[in-house]
């Protein structure tokens, strides 16, 4: 029995000890706690476990395919894209997110008319909700950019 005040988040860490997502704010501010459901990144911090019973979760554990690491894993590490890694399972899970939506055609607050440009500010906008005190932007926005491009 899950308890009803018990936030999706806490269950994958504590009860099925997936350390991947990390509690960073607690708040839904920084993006470290940031898992795919049903195909859309949510701040797993701010969302209760039971209204996803039944839903298709995916943690950055669930990424690799075996032993192989994920093509955006992959270029993570070659970019160099984290430093101290404690909000990579969340850009990680966020960057994923981000290519199925480009995928779909789904346009961003700076999207502008006709296709969607994979441009800095486009992949900076899109992975606006996780922050990295490390300051490995660059780094982020460029092995993101690497594997999107394969994908488009």
């Amino acid at each position: 029995m899950v308890d009803p005040r018990r936030t999706l988040l806490d269950l994958v860490r504590e009860t099925l000890h997936l350390k991947g997502p990390k509690k960073g704010c607690d708040h839904g501010q920084c993006g470290a706690c940031t898992m795919i459901v049903n195909g859309r990144r949510i701040n797993s911090c701010l969302s209760l476990a039971l209204s996803h019973a039944g839903d298709k979760v995916t943690t950055v554990e669930g990424l690799a395919n075996g032993g192989a690491l994920h093509p955006l894993q992959q270029a993570f590490i070659e970019q160099d894209a984290f430093q101290c890694g404690f909000c990579t399972s969340g850009q990680l899970c966020s960057a994923m997110a981000l290519i199925d939506e480009l995928k779909e055609e789904i346009p961003s607050a700076v999207t502008g008319e006709g296709p969607i440009n994979l441009d800095s500010e486009e992949i900076r906008e899109r992975m606006s909700g996780n922050l990295c005190r490390c300051g490995a932007y660059n780094n982020i926005v460029e092995a993101i950019r690497g594997v999107a491009g394969d994908n488009r």
